[in-house]
Formats: C-alpha cells, structure tokens, sequence
C-alpha cells in the first residue's frame, strides 16, 4: 500500500491505494480509502498524522511546522580581515606581554576590540563596546569586555610601556629595509577636551596645524619611505618641534638596531643649527653616520638671499623646475625653483597688498573727511583706532614685514618696505633642502623629500578615518595610551593600503573595509535546537578584495544549508 495524492475541484486529498493483480495478472490498483485534505491545517489527514506517532511512540511536534528563530546578523567580513592581519603581523604576542605579568582578564583581546573599532566605527570606548554587540569579531565573548575592562587594559598599556614598544618594534623590524631606511619624521597637533588639571598633563594650550590656539597635545611619527609607521611619541602641546627630533631618533636607533644606514628626512619646523650639530653626532651601530634631510624654514629664508642670487636669473628664465645645489654651514643646500609656483605666489603677495592699500586709502579718507567736519555714518574713527584696525588686517595677511604700521605715531600711518617685498619675491617657489646625503643626486633628494606628503596622508587617516581626536581623556598616561592604540590602528590600515596598491585594486582600505562589512554571519535556531551558524554568500567583488588584501575568505565549521 502507498500514498497517493489526486486532485479534484481545485483541491489536493490523500488517498490510501493498495497494488495487487487481476485473474489474469495484470497489475491492478484500488483506493481503499481517502485520508482527507492534504491543503487543510488541522483537519482529517493531519489527526491521522497525529495518531500514527502516537502510536510509534514519537512526539507529535514532528508532524507540526518547524519553529525557526533567527538571530540578528553580525557583520563579520571586516573584523575578519583586521583579525588576519593582526595575527599574521604578529600583534597577537602581546598577549604573552600580559600573561607574564599575570593578567587575569585577556588584556590584549580589549586591545585588539579598541584597535580595530577605530578602523570599522571609530567611537569612544562605551561606543565600542555598543560596536561590539554588532559585530562577530573572532576569538571574542562581548558579554565578558567591559568598560572598566578596556579602561584597566589602557592602564595596563602604558604600565608594560617599554615591553609593549619592544613587542611591536620587533613585529616591525622583518618590514623595515635595513641596507637602506629613508625615515620621515613629522609631528601634529591632537585637540582635547576638559579644562582640569593633573599632574605631568601633557594637554597645554598652544598654536593648532589649524592656526588656532587650543588645548592640546603633539604627536610625532616615524614612517618609512613605503608609509609604514615605525614609531610614535606624544608630547607636550606647548613644546616646541625642534627639541622632539633628537629623543625621537634615539628611540628609533635604539628598537630598530639591524638598520645599516638611515637617511632622516623632517619638515621645517625641526631645522635648527642645535639640530644638524646633534644630527651630525648621532651614529648608527658600526660608527656610521646618521643621514639627514631638512627643509629650511621660510623664516629664515632671509639668510640665503645672498647665497641664492647667482641662481635667481637662470631660475627665472625657465619654464620647468631648475633644482641646483650650493654650500651652507659644511652641508649640501639643494634649491629647487618651481616658476609657475612663485609666479603664482608673488601675484597672490601683490593682489593682497593692493587690496591692504585701498584699505588704508578709505581709513584715510574717513580721517580727513571728519577733520573736515563732514559727518558720516556710524562711530567716528580716531587715528588710534586706524592704527589697530589696519594693523590687525595686515597680521592676519601676513605682511607685516613688508607693509609696516607705525604704531607709535600719532597719526595713522604706514609705509611699503620694497626691499622686503623683493627679498620675498625672490624666493617664491623655492624649496631649500640642506644634507649631508653625498650619494644622491639634487634631483634625488628633492624627490625624498617631496614624499613626505605622504606623512601627511597619515596624519589625515589618523584624524578622519581613525578620528584620533577630539580626546575626552584627562590622564596622562591614558591619552599616550589612546595614542598608542591609534598607532597600531594607523599600522593595520598602512598595510592594508600597500596590498591593495599592489593587488592594483582601486580601493582605499576604508572602501575595502565597508564593502567587506556586508558579509555576515548568521544564526539560526530550529525547534529550540542548537543554533546553526552561517555565512552569507561572499560576492566576487567580495572575493577580489580578499585576494588583493592577502586573506583567505572566512568560514564556519557548521554550515546551514536553507531548502
């Protein structure tokens, strides 16, 4: 006997059939009775149902439709990728850090959970533990980090500072070409907030990269000519840049000893006559000469006027970027002329003061329009008040060495200091570089230092992507530790870029991250059973990344396949 299903007006009804054979042995069937409705929940064939497992002994849910509970999905595909690269560049010794110290809590798990929330959706440490609930990050439990968890982990940080630093430099070291390391060196202002006090605070109120004073602290960073971040330091938001560079680079030669020769190339602010006599002391291991790079600051452009005439005609008379050298202080001083830059410039100078004179001309009139008993609008204009108004316009022009105000006149008045205005002109779209690298060209070292742009992008990375600022933490030892972990994100990110560079892959590493974002896992429960874990469908595009990025694509022991 079997199963079988007609249908008559519209309708499905189970049959029970029986097979058997006629007086001459043809196969015959014959309906022995109709079970019911197949179409109708409840009814005849479903009772039926019911009592046959009765019967066999099995509970009746079976016959009932299954009880599927899904779970919300998690994003999975970037946490994925920031978890490779973090084991596969080694990060993940810093656990051993810890565990010799005899941490009880997985201090580097918080670490790698704040490390990669500054990557995927930078926030404050509660924002990241709201981040974490939405994400399935490998190897972590979220119910067990908490907020006091990853605080004690930054405090934790900062306390094995020196073993923590020796960690990293040596996960860094087998990156770092050590029969030549061009380094760049830079620092930039980080905005804080909060108006306490504490003792060694590093939040002072200085001059921002923004040209606004502003509590704040520096941050210095190393990185080499590929854009990779070798070091950091933090430092006090009022100090000046020159006295940075000679702890940094000590620091540098101390974790990074296998580098052969180094070749240190700074903006201007660290150019200093106290600079290149340290920088000339400094050695590398084997009694080898420190190398540098540095940009003369326009401040003391001044001083090379002289020195550069012989080059201004030919400079002048030329379309394309003339790059010649001199001899300053016992180091090469390499000039490169751009002409359409100082053209540029020196319009821009002159548009300036014209408008600063028409300025003074209307003030002027104003003056002698009230001394002429004319009335005029608004308050009356005092010769004083002139002086200041007109002083302070030509501050914010940055021109106060060209158009002079003579503040202690009684009358307003100003005056143009042409030789100024020539000695300025003269050298627009000029770099001056000085160094004591003898095997590079002057084209060569142009070309060093014009990658220190770079330095710059990560600073930006830093800011945008990371959102290393604004910071609310008032301890000291906190802020280098939020530093520290914005290092090691800013790390994870460099890599990221020159594998998809070299993959050819038009993606920046925050587009990768987002498009990798849409993988997911997924969970599912059936009938109050275990839960069944999942991965949604990985894309080609999905693919291409991966493959760019280095990284096998993610996977689950447990696959649910879906009817």
């Amino acid at each position: 006997m079997f199963i079988k299903l007609t249908r008559s007006g519209g309708r499905s009804y189970a049959q029970l059939v029986e097979s058997f054979r006629d007086e001459q042995g043809r196969p015959r069937q014959r309906t022995l009775a109709t079970l019911g409705r197949t179409d109708e929940i409840g009814g005849q064939v479903d009772s039926l149902l019911q009592g046959l497992l009765r019967v066999k002994g099995r509970p009746a849910a079976l016959a009932s439709p299954p009880q599927v509970q899904f779970e919300s999905a998690l994003a999975l595909g970037d946490v994925w990728v920031l978890h490779q690269l973090w084991h596969e560049l080694g990060f993940d010794r810093l656990h051993a850090v810890f565990r010799r110290a005899r941490y009880t809590t997985p201090v580097e798990q918080a670490i790698r959970v704040m490390v990669f929330n500054r990557l995927c959706d930078a926030d404050s440490k509660l924002g990241a533990l709201r981040w974490l609930q939405t994400v399935a990050m490998p190897d972590v439990d979220p119910g067990s980090i908490t907020h006091q968890h990853l605080l004690r982990s930054m405090d934790a940080l900062m306390d094995h500072q020196a073993s923590v630093d020796d960690c990293v430099a040596q996960l860094l070291r087998p990156l770092i070409d050590e029969q030549l390391s061009v380094v760049f060196y830079d620092l930039t202002t980080i905005r804080v907030e909060g108006l306490s006090q504490q003792r060694d605070d590093v939040r002072k109120f200085g001059m921002s990269k923004e040209g606004v004073v502003a509590r704040q602290f520096l941050l210095g960073v190393v990185q080499t000519a590929d854009g990779l971040p070798i070091y950091h330091e933090v430092f006090d938001g009022n100090a000046s840049e020159g006295p940075t560079l000679k702890p940094t680079l000590e620091r540098v030669l101390q974790r990074y000893p296998h580098v052969k020769r180094l070749v240190v190339v700074a903006d201007r602010g660290l150019l200093s006559l106290d600079n290149l006599q340290m920088l000339s002391e400094l050695k590398l291991p084997g009694d080898r000469a420190l190398e540098f790079i540095l940009a003369v600051p326009g401040r003391r452009h001044g001083d090379f006027v002289e020195l550069l005439a012989p080059l201004q005609a030919r400079a002048e008379g030329s379309a394309a970027e003339v790059i010649d050298e001199l001899s300053w202080q016992g180091h090469r001083l390499v000039v490169a002329h751009n002409a359409q830059q100082a053209a540029d410039l020196t319009q821009r100078r002159r548009d300036r003061i014209t408008a600063l004179q028409v300025r003074a001309q209307a003030l002027t009139g104003k003056l002698d329009e009230q001394d002429a008993g004319q009335s005029q609008r608004g308050r009356k204009l005092s010769d004083s008040g002139a002086k200041a108004r007109f002083f302070h316009e030509v501050c914010e022009a940055h021109l106060a060495n060209i158009i002079r105000v003579d503040l202690k006149s009684e009358l307003f008045t100003y005056d143009i200091d042409h030789v100024a205005q020539a000695r300025a002109e003269a050298m627009d779209g000029k770099l001056l570089l000085v160094s004591n690298v003898h095997d590079l060209s002057a084209q060569q070292i142009v070309a060093r230092y014009k990658s220190l742009a770079d330095i710059e992008r990560g600073f930006h990375v830093l800011k945008s992507e990371i959102e290393i600022a604004p910071v609310f933490h008032r301890l000291p030892e906190r802020i280098r530790a939020h530093a520290s972990i914005c290092f090691m994100a800013l790390v994870l990110h460099r890599v990221m870029r020159q594998r998809l560079r070299l993959a050819g892959s038009p993606l920046s590493p925050e587009a990768a991250l987002q498009q990798l974002r849409r993988v997911q896992r997924h969970q599912v429960r059936i009938d109050g059973a275990e839960p069944i874990a999942g991965i949604s469908t990985i894309h080609q595009d999905q693919a291409d990344t991966l493959d760019a990025l280095k990284i096998k694509k993610p996977s689950l022991d447990a696959q649910m396949s879906l009817l």
